[in-house]
């Protein structure tokens, strides 16, 4: 039996910073990263303009996006459940 792999999903852990704008929630998304010649480890956040459907999240909610087909020009992720 042949199976192929299954395409991995992207999850990611944010903070909804932003709720102002209807179905639409702003994401802040922080992750380490480290310097390729000092090695020393620093935060960098992206902010991510996510689809909700409901308004069921409210600024200050962890939670976690997942990508999605486009639903508009900068919308490519909806959020799955809070954390």
């Amino acid at each position: 039996m042949n199976t192929l792999p299954s395409k991995q999903i992207t999850k990611l852990v944010g903070e909804v910073v932003a709720h102002k704008t209807l179905k639409t929630a702003i994401v802040k998304v922080s992750s380490v990263k480290v310097h390729p010649k000092y090695h020393k480890r620093f935060t960098v956040t992206k902010k991510y303009m996510v689809h909700d459907e409901n308004d069921a999240y409210k600024v200050g909610d962890k939670v976690e996006i997942v990508p999605c087909r486009p639903m508009s020009r900068n919308k490519r992720f909806v959020i799955t459940k809070k954390i």
